[in-house]
């Protein structure tokens, strides 16, 4: 995966679209009227975005935050027309040849409406960054007010609650302007409660950083670790730098490793999601793991600077699965949860089935130091990539029991598969309904050991 970058500078893009003005008889003779087409789930009638439709001569279209896709290409409008539905997740029913696809007649102005059935347990509810959230519906004349930033992809998020807001910060960002976009980190702030909503479509408005810390004056502090990375991708120098509200950069406070031949590796830094929990004694402490716990410290400005207050953790290496499958976390994140009473993980399975990096799945836990599990698989991708899950359990009123996540949506590390237009290299956000039935088997019930 791209590595999180050193430094952080607000970035704000505006575009001044010029197009030239064009005869009312030549306008209208070379744009048709767009068919819409709406996607939906079988039951719920919520619209599913990211759902590919693609016709036998391999036209591709992907469906928008709101579900939708506009058809306006000649070859394809007052003529029946066969789809191949891919929905990671979602599907239409096979026909005898175990295609599965559906059979339309796009005419101009009409709407279509598809129903897919939800085969995963978490459901999708749309995506968080990028451009052309609502491309589709805006060619449909909808969805009108949604705004673009500039921001074409946005690597792995970190999210933490400072000074009433919320900040975000991503890694490595594409921009339309160049390919190799912003190899810094790039982040943002919207309010406490980002979503009015959490049905689709989903809309979040970001004014375009990870967990603040109170110092001895009990005044709060945004923190985070660094990594400098030289080509290909390796590390050789981690340090600590704390947000600056007046300037609005991270600004660097220490270097903690620079990479020698008597320190090769970096030492235990803490880095990966920070939690705060009470500890044995009582005591509060925060904790850095991706996804289970590796570093702990005190949870005061003073420990986390100092080195010498911090104290490693051996993570949980593997979780079992109901049916006792080995299952080998790579990334992810933990949360505690009012609603079951307990933690709670999301993460990311290493080389897992289908998708070698692209399988997700759930389990809780007493301690968030484990052991952790029975895990139940909760999504799932066909040959593509979806890492680095972060549970935002600050998004929900406390004791609901929804559960939301999100995670980088990429072909990288996947078996060559075509980007997906526009929600490549993206975050994508899901929500788990903690009552669903298919998730007993992740409770205390089934408890087992662990490695």
């Amino acid at each position: 995966m791209r590595k999180q970058r050193t430094t952080l500078t607000a970035h704000v893009y505006a575009f001044v679209l010029v197009v030239p003005f064009i005869t009312a008889a030549v306008s209208a003779a070379a744009a048709p009227v767009p068919c819409c087409i709406e996607v939906v789930e079988k039951g719920s009638g919520w619209p599913v975005p990211l759902v590919q439709l693609r016709t036998t001569h391999s036209l591709v279209f992907v469906t928008d935050n709101a579900g939708v896709v506009a058809i306006d290409q000649p070859e394809l409008l007052g003529r029946e027309v066969f789809f191949h539905v891919e929905g990671h997740g979602y599907e239409v029913p096979a026909d005898g040849f175990g295609i599965r696809g559906v059979r339309v007649t796009p005419q101009p102005g009409k709407t279509i409406r598809i129903e897919v059935t939800r085969t995963i347990i978490a459901r999708r509810l749309g995506r968080l960054s990028g451009a052309g959230l609502f491309a589709e519906s805006q060619k449909l004349g909808r969805e009108l007010s949604a705004p673009e930033s500039g921001v074409t992809g946005c690597d792995s998020v970190q999210t933490a609650v400072h000074r009433g807001r919320h900040f975000w910060l991503w890694g490595d960002t594409s921009l339309l302007e160049y390919p190799l976009g912003i190899f810094h980190s790039t982040g943002a702030i919207t309010g406490l409660r980002p979503f009015r909503s959490l049905k689709p479509p989903l809309r979040i408005k970001f004014d375009y950083f990870t967990d603040g810390l109170p110092d001895k004056h009990n005044e709060p502090r945004l923190v985070a670790s660094y990594a400098k990375i030289k080509p290909p991708l390796d590390e050789y120098e981690w340090g600590l730098c704390v947000w600056n509200d007046e300037t609005a950069r991270f600004e660097k406070l220490k270097t903690v490793w620079t990479e020698s031949k008597l320190a090769p590796r970096p030492p235990p830094l803490p880095q990966g999601h920070a939690v705060i929990w009470k500890d044995e004694k009582g005591n509060d402490c925060v904790l850095f793991g991706n996804p289970f716990p590796t570093l702990r410290c005190p949870a005061t400005y003073e420990a986390w600077r100092d080195p010498a207050r911090w104290i490693s953790i051996q993570p949980q290496r593997v979780v079992t699965s109901p049916e006792k499958k080995t299952i080998r976390p790579h990334t992810g994140s933990i949360a505690w949860n009012i609603w079951r009473g307990r933690w709670v993980t999301v993460f990311m399975q290493s080389f897992g089935k289908p998708s070698a990096f692209g399988e997700l799945w759930y389990a809780e836990a007493d301690t968030p130091l484990g052991p952790w599990g029975p895990a139940v698989k909760i999504l799932s991708h066909n040959n593509y990539t979806f890492y680095n899950p972060r549970i935002h359990p600050d998004f929900t009123p406390a004791g609901s029991p929804t559960l939301l996540f999100e995670g980088t949506y990429t072909a990288q590390f996947a078996d060559e598969p075509p980007p997906t237009p526009r929600y490549d290299y993206n975050q994508v956000l899901y929500r788990l309904d903690l009552k669903d039935e298919r998730l007993v088997p992740a409770r205390p019930s089934f408890q087992q050991g662990c490695e």
